[in-house]
């Protein structure tokens, strides 16, 4: 009975800790609204959902609810939603390979996305059908590909899957430099640029329709797997010894990870740190069980994607820095106090 009660106590625990996340995450994407060069009380933007949502019929000025609905509130949510795709990312390949500095790059994925997005955007293939962002996704599924056929080459184990990550980074890294190199006019390579950097300004309502579904979708099919992933931390034999199908285990989740990392990228660019910070503070604070460190690190990659969006746009007066930058200003100095605070192993 103790322990029925415990597992109960956990799972209200559980559950407070998801509603305070929420509640912070709502809190948090109001500000993101409401910050910017027009100040927007946080009570217009509520009343702005409400007739949009629910028709109240609160009178509100045009101008304010142009720039919640076609502007700011898309530009929130998508940063939610790749803070939480990015962070469930890194959480995976840590736990998959059992290596505390694995992120979604390390599948080479965001090097694959640059390069098709850099093909489309300056040697204009596609014919004008493909967009910048499906040039990215297709360029993103390529290198994935290339790396799972190198690593399945090199006997297909966590190490090599690494290995084959850097040297596919590296690979479209110097097709992208090449590109930009060759073809490019001064225009064209510094909006390469910032967009290699991160950047939310182009983000509107279709691209929350499309990170959206993908985040939730990716979620769901990762608590799926919570179990599976707890008994990875413990190695591949440890894994199969309790009854998992490595195999299809780990080709699924890579799937969904190299899925949710070529989706963000397509649409936001570049972003580092967040799938790799994220998921350590989150197992910093509530453990390494997957049952609860999922859930943590997909409301605090959203929470911390949403932060950094109003620090990118804020930071500097009448000028928007592309929020890789800030993740990386804010990540890097994280992780140096996670590794040092840290009491417990990945």
């Amino acid at each position: 009975m103790s322990q029925g009660l415990m597992t109960r106590q956990g799972w209200g625990a559980l559950a407070a800790l998801c509603i305070l996340s929420i509640l912070v995450l709502g809190f948090a994407v109001s500000l993101a609204v409401s910050i910017g060069e027009i100040s927007i009380p946080i009570g217009t933007t509520v009343k702005a959902v409400g007739n949009r949502l629910f028709g109240t019929g609160f009178e509100l000025s045009r101008i304010h609810e142009g720039i919640i609905w076609d502007y700011r509130l898309s530009r929130a949510l998508v940063a939610a939603s790749s803070g939480v795709a990015l962070a469930l990312s890194g959480a995976i390949l840590q736990a998959l390979l059992r290596n505390p500095l694995a992120e979604p790059y390390v599948l080479g994925v965001s090097a694959g996305a640059s390069t098709g997005a850099v093909a489309v955007m300056i040697l204009g293939l596609g014919y004008g059908v493909l967009t910048l962002s499906a040039g990215a996704f297709i360029g993103a599924v390529i290198a994935f590909l290339f790396v799972s056929l190198l690593a399945t080459g090199a006997g297909g184990g966590a190490d090599r899957i690494i290995l084959a990550g850097v040297a596919g980074s590296q690979l479209f890294n110097a097709l992208t430099s090449y590109i930009v190199t060759t073809s490019a006019n001064a225009e064209q390579a510094r909006g390469v640029m910032f967009w290699l950097l991160g950047s939310l300004s182009g983000v509107r309502w279709p691209d929350v329709y499309l990170a959206g579904p993908v985040a939730i979708m990716g979620f769901v099919l990762c608590m799926f797997y919570a179990r599976a992933l707890d008994a990875f931390t413990f190695g591949t034999d440890a894994a199969a010894a309790l009854g998992i199908p490595v195999a299809r285990v780990r080709i699924v989740l890579l799937g969904v990870t190299a899925l949710l990392t070529a989706t963000m990228v397509s649409i936001v660019g570049s972003i580092g740190f967040v799938g790799l910070v994220i998921p350590h503070a989150a197992r910093f604070l509530v453990g390494p069980g997957h049952i609860r460190l999922l859930p943590a690190t997909a409301m605090i990659g959203a929470i911390f994607m949403v932060v950094a969006d109003i620090v990118s746009r804020i930071i500097i007066p009448q000028q928007i820095l592309p929020i890789g930058v800030v993740t990386a200003l804010f990540g890097a100095p994280a992780f140096a106090l996670i590794l040092c605070k840290a009491r417990r192993p990945v």
